[in-house]
């Protein structure tokens, strides 16, 4: 499987000369770990556990998705995983590789809301139900945003507790319950709230904290972080709502990947001891995080700022899991049926330099995502109620389609129509994105999540500039991202502006442009 995210060995040169100047007691080799991207906070706590232990500790970041199917086919060439939640754990590892799985620390995914509108929708007063949420989201008062639950942990725990509220259960939830219509239709009105989506709890963040919106669900420990950086700033923080009926907590599991290696499971039950010991634990819980589920140290007790709504004499007691089958299920309904529905513009580049490998990696990308079989794999399938636009563009908009509430068929004619495009001249980027939000202007955008995803291997020289798409963005008055996806020789500062004037991000589609479009597309 292709890696999509960032790899990286944590100071191994560091760990290599202490070990040289102190002659601790041997390298015990290497443990090459399959980790979620929010254990990149933990990394100096990685560095010293390789420093006690003598274990050269290799990171890969991925996805949960992603390390859901590694596991699937076995796990590769890794040691161990470390994803955000068991629920990864439980859907992925059919072959029974994984041993020893430990929870390393704990942290509950809730709503963090502007402390204001909190106090205004009485949640600062009470405990709050899901039901609480969903009727301030009926009346118009809350807006959230919130990571794809097919795609970011966090999205996925906070959706199943969500279900688990809607079902009112006691129990765990079976394969009858998702056929329950009350449950779905209070579910759509629930997802419509959802102002901005991510594929990334750790972006959600970062995107929250550059805007102007009133509410995210994240991780506890992630919205401690951002009230760090909004209190820093003189801004008003946001106060923790933990929903009483659904509430899920990521328990963040080490386990080892079991191949059959004697020195690789000594060398990973020394790291998994480390991690839990009373140091180790410590220093996670300073990071924000539990280390259980009730109550947290003396001495880390003031990182959980308890006038942010932070409660942490409160016995966290988390929705039972349901079963893999049922899961898979839950996710592929959210998915198809029950999300907001996306609107997305793809901007495809059709200039000359395309010809030959560039476009035949773009076509790879939207066959990927057109061809709802391909698309299943990887929990991306179309919404029934989507809308999908492609601007095929050199230097001018050569054409363009939209296809509304699309079925399985029109997605296909839709690739078959792009696949069949004859290629043009030069690169306008600029124009393509106004041309996007031409169409997008046509809709009313609160009832969809919006993006234009734009896909460019080289330079915009053409007649519109910078200054041109932000008059147009301007005047459109749209909460619009344009994501861009950069591959062959694209100028990322061209992007990066457009980027950053639009709260989108790029993706780098150098090494992996199918592997870069799926992770854009869990965006939106």
């Amino acid at each position: 499987m292709r890696k999509i995210l960032k790899h990286m060995s944590i100071a191994a040169a560091v760990f290599s000369l202490m070990f040289v100047l102190t002659g601790c007691g041997g390298s015990k080799g290497e443990l090459r770990i399959l980790s979620g991207s929010e254990n990149q906070e933990l990394e100096a706590i990685l560095e010293k556990c390789e420093k006690e232990t003598g274990v050269d500790i290799q990171m890969t970041y991925q996805g949960s998705v992603d390390i859901m199917r590694t596991l699937k086919e076995g796990g590769g060439g890794y040691d161990a995983v470390w994803p955000a939640s068991s629920i990864w754990i439980s859907m992925g590892d059919e072959q029974h590789k994984v041993k020893y799985a430990e929870s390393i620390s704990t942290t509950p995914v809730v709503f963090g809301i502007r402390k204001s509108l909190a106090e205004e929708l009485g949640f600062t007063q009470k405990d709050v139900s899901v039901k609480d949420i969903l009727a301030a989201i009926d009346e118009g008062k809350l807006k959230f945003c919130m990571t794809s639950a097919t795609q970011s942990n966090s999205g996925a725990s906070a959706y199943i507790g969500f279900l688990n509220a809607f079902l009112d259960k006691e129990g765990v939830i079976t394969q009858e319950d998702l056929e329950d219509q009350q449950m779905q239709d209070e579910l759509r009105k629930f997802f419509s709230g959802v102002e901005r989506s991510s594929g990334s709890s750790d972006w959600l963040k970062e995107m929250f904290l550059e805007s102007d919106y009133d509410a995210m669900v994240n991780y506890e420990c992630l919205i401690i972080s951002a009230n760090k950086t909004l209190t820093e700033r003189g801004e008003e923080p946001l106060y923790v709502v933990y929903p009483y009926d659904g509430l899920s907590i990521a328990d963040s599991p080490l386990g080892y990947l079991d191949h059959g290696d004697q020195e690789k499971e000594e060398a990973f039950l020394a790291v998994q001891e480390y991690l839990l010991s009373e140091e180790a634990q410590s220093d996670i819980e300073a990071t924000g995080r539990r280390t259980g589920y009730g109550g947290v140290s003396e001495e880390n007790k003031e990182v959980f700022n308890s006038d942010w709504g932070i409660d942490v004499d409160r016995i966290l007691s988390p929705i039972p899991m349901p079963d893999a089958p049922v899961l898979l299920a839950a996710l592929n309904l959210y998915q198809t049926e029950l999300r907001k529905p996306s609107l997305t513009v793809y901007c495809l580049d059709y200039s000359g330099s395309m010809y030959g490998e560039g476009m035949e990696q773009l076509l790879d990308a939207m066959y990927l995502i057109l061809d709802q079989e391909e698309a299943g794999q990887y929990l991306l399938q179309a919404s029934s109620r989507e809308v999908d636009a492609a601007v095929l563009f050199d230097d001018t908009v050569l054409d363009m389609k939209e296809v509304k509430e699309p079925t399985s068929e029109d997605l296909m004619k839709l690739y078959d129509w792009i696949s069949d495009y004859p290629m043009g001249g030069g690169t306008d980027i600029y124009n393509a994105a106004i041309e996007g939000l031409n169409i997008l202007r046509q809709y009313d955008l609160s009832e969809y999540t919006p993006a234009i995803i734009l896909m460019t291997d080289g330079q915009s020289n053409g007649m519109s500039d910078f200054d041109d798409f932000k008059a147009a963005y301007d005047a459109a008055g749209l909460d619009v991202p344009v994501f861009s996806i950069m591959f062959g020789n694209a100028e990322e500062s061209q992007l990066e502006e457009l980027a950053e004037y639009s709260n989108g991000r790029v993706f780098d589609g150098r090494d992996d442009l199918v592997g870069a479009f799926r992770s854009v597309k869990g965006y939106n």
